[in-house]
């Protein structure tokens, strides 16, 4: 039967052509949409396309300005990045245009390759976009769209609050039509202060003025697209009173037509990939992340399911388009989807429809724009920059975890102070960091019944069972987790030496390896040794399915994998020693033990909570059994404080019953010169009894470390009175 293929194995073939049907499936996804498309949607698409375009046209001409670029190229951007995006991507209502945090990040990037105003400038810009659009599409091919679900929040809140401090600086010069350089924001600052003497009065009153009436506008006509209006208006004030002519800088006529193929002869200088690839990585994984949020942020409204790695292809291809026509990177845009999603958008045709007008209009309007003043863009900006700074995310991320504090406050500290790719890339890594360290350090808790006894709670200020432990484990048993949950479950077992059984609760628990399978084999083999044993509930099918596989479900016995309902009942009658609860403790803990005796002790015993803490001594059972057959000097007296019943059942050769109750009416005859073992079940009552010998004056004492229950692990002889016939 050699020659047969077995079922459960894969064929190399089938596995090949099913990756590539996958890989062929993304590059369909135009094919899907317009054959699914609904024409009654045509209509409100078309008008939410319009609509669009006369935010994203004045967006894409200011963002590029934040780089460092030529107008045209942000244009270009959006009429390419918008289109293939939509074509390619998931969402039906998401834009792909020039952003300002990419356009930030662009510049960065760009000034570790090349200097600011050489015409590579310009042609760089884009051989960094086929990058980036590189990177995204061989992550969307690979299915590691749920990488962006590992990138902490506070990432995006923490570099869009601090990229909008660097935008709005550097507006400030042509805001106010200044005339400096500068390395970094402080300087940028210093210098504005210094030459604010110099500042050009017609410059700033039409930034400024432009940003007022954008303000007004937003509070009185929350229809109206407030931007470019202010923008419009400020152009035609330049245009009548020519205030180009006064010093006024404008941006000059803009280039029609169709965006031009780039000029890519610089794929050549290898040179030139090293220093971008920093800037590369960090563009395509916040470009990622940002569409991420835009496209959840819309699915949320319109009930959408999203497919991440459609995505990742989608912005991919859109931005290695953007590349090949001379635009510079993209991702999806927070403000322009808002406006698409708001207008009635009902399909990715309303954003096709968006880049089509804006390529319409870049045609018929571009020599208007010869007096569009600069520093209306840039009061459009400082506005803009200030709306990036989400103070009541901030606040609440605050308040949160510290963890996510932190990360916010690097990225946002990074962006100011850094180059902005190795503050993307620092948060981006505190965000796995942080993960990680979530993961690994799983919380071990241990839990009573709340006072309805329905419900396991952590509470605690609540007495613990003396037998039964219960603890909970919130995470994962995978090999980063393991060494974790083992060290806190052992520090447990050290705080609670007597507790010999053990109940662990696994509802939290999606997933276990082999190394989270070999630390419970551990702590049972411990937990064993001591006379113990260990019992599960709640496990998940997954879970279980590796247990059973790795042979653990057999290690442990079938019978210690109980129901939850039925765990403790099953555990009070057939596991746990009912004479401990008589005898030893007046805690009642479960709902089975509360119409329990509790121990009436003729005097005052204080139970030692911490074994290790208590200085009475202790002997291991082979340490005792040498003495037993070794007399000393001093003769060695082993008192049994269980009650007779269980004496009777078993007990160590030698030993007198000197029950619990009755030892103190006793202590007239234990001699004084003795040195006096106690032994019990699991050691409290030997240790009690010990408190007891040593308030009446009796100082050569020791107990049985373990009591019986050790003492029978060890297989020791025990001495079995039988009754008599």
């Amino acid at each position: 039967m050699s020659h047969l293929v077995k079922a459960n194995e894969k064929n190399p073939l089938t596995e090949t052509r099913s990756i590539l049907n996958s890989v062929l499936s993304y590059f369909l996804q135009p094919v899907r949409s317009l054959r699914t498309y609904d024409r009654r949607n045509l209509r409100p698409d078309l008008l939410a396309g319009a609509t669009g375009a006369i935010t994203l046209l004045p967006q894409a001409i200011a963002f590029s300005l934040i780089a460092e670029l030529p107008p045209e190229m942000g244009l270009y951007a959006a009429i390419v990045g918008t289109i293939i995006g939509a074509l390619w991507g998931s969402s039906r209502q998401m834009i792909t245009a020039p952003t300002n945090t990419t356009s930030l990040l662009v510049l960065s990037a760009l000034l570790n390759a090349v200097v600011p105003g050489d015409n590579q400038f310009f042609v760089v810009a884009s051989l960094l976009a086929l990058m980036v659009g590189a990177l995204q599409l061989i992550m969307g091919l690979a299915r590691l769209g749920m990488l962006v679900n590992f990138v902490s929040h506070s990432v995006i809140i923490g570099f869009a609050s601090g990229a909008g401090v660097l935008i709005a600086l550097q507006q400030l010069r042509p805001l106010l039509g200044l005339a400096f350089t500068s390395r970094n924001s402080l300087e940028t600052l210093y210098n504005v202060f210094l030459h604010l003497a110099d500042t050009h009065a017609p410059t700033a009153a039409l930034g400024i003025g432009t940003m007022l009436i954008v303000l007004i506008l937003r509070k009185t006509k929350p229809g109206l697209p407030a931007a470019p209006t202010g923008l419009i208006l400020a152009g035609l004030v330049t245009f009548i009173l020519k205030l180009d002519r006064a010093g006024v800088q404008v941006l000059g006529s803009l280039p029609g037509g169709f965006p031009p193929l780039a000029d890519l002869s610089v794929l050549a200088d290898l040179d030139l990939l090293a220093p971008l690839a920093t800037g590369a990585f960090a563009l395509a994984a916040i470009g990622l992340v940002q569409t991420a949020a835009v496209s959840r942020s819309l699915a949320n409204h319109t009930g959408q399911r999203l497919d991440s790695n459609q995505e990742f292809v989608g912005q991919g291809l859109a931005n290695l388009a953007v590349g090949f026509f001379s635009g510079y990177p993209a991702a999806g845009s927070f403000s322009a989807s808002a406006v698409n999603f708001r207008a009635g958008a009902r399909s990715p045709l309303a954003a096709i429809f968006t880049g089509l007008f804006v390529l319409a209009a870049t045609s018929l309007l571009a020599p208007l724009a010869a007096y569009l003043p600069r520093a209306a863009l840039a009061g459009v900006l400082v506005l803009t920059a200030y709306g990036m700074m989400d103070w009541k995310e901030i606040a609440r991320i605050w308040r949160g975890g510290r963890g996510d504090a932190v990360i916010m406050v690097v990225t946002l500290s990074g962006t100011l102070f850094l180059k902005l790719e190795f503050a993307v890339l620092s948060g981006i890594l505190l965000s796995f960091a942080l993960y990680i360290l979530r993961t690994s350090t799983p919380r071990v808790q241990a839990v009573v019944p709340d006072e309805t006894f329905r419900h396991f709670v952590h509470r605690p200020d609540k007495p613990l069972c003396p037998q039964l432990a219960i603890l909970n484990i919130e995470g994962d048993l995978y090999f980063g987790a393991a060494y974790h949950v083992e060290q806190a479950i052992q520090q447990y077992i050290a705080q609670h030496p007597y507790q010999r059984f053990f109940l662990l609760r696994m509802q939290n628990i999606n997933h276990c390896d082999l190394s989270g399978v070999e630390m419970l084999e551990n702590i049972i083999q411990q937990t064993r040794n001591r006379g113990g044993d260990v019992y599960m509930v709640h496990l998940r099918d997954a879970v279980l399915a590796v247990m059973k596989s790795s042979g653990f479900y057999d290690y442990l016995g079938a019978d210690h994998f109980l129901s939850d309902d039925g765990a403790i009942e099953h555990l009070f009658y057939k596991v746990l020693d009912p004479a401990i609860c008589i005898y030893e403790s007046n805690v009642r803990v479960f709902k089975e033990c509360q119409n329990l005796p509790r121990p009436d002790y003729p005097v005052s015993i204080s139970r030692p909570t911490n074994a290790r803490r208590s200085p009475v001594a202790r002997l291991s059972p082979q340490e005792l059994w040498r003495g037993v057959y070794n007399r000393e000097s001093i003769p060695l007296l082993v008192l049994d404080v269980r009650e007779p019943r269980e004496f009777k059942r078993g007990h160590i050769p030698g030993a007198q019953s000197a029950p619990l109750l009755a030892l103190v009416d006793r202590l007239q005859e234990l001699p004084p010169d003795s040195r006096f073992v106690l032994v019990c079940r699991a050691g409290w009552r030997s240790l009690q009894a010990a408190h007891i010998l040593q308030e009446k004056g009796y100082t050569r004492l020791a107990v049985l470390e373990g009591g019986m229950v050790a003492w029978e692990a060890a297989k020791l002889p025990e001495a079995v009175e039988y009754p008599h016939a």
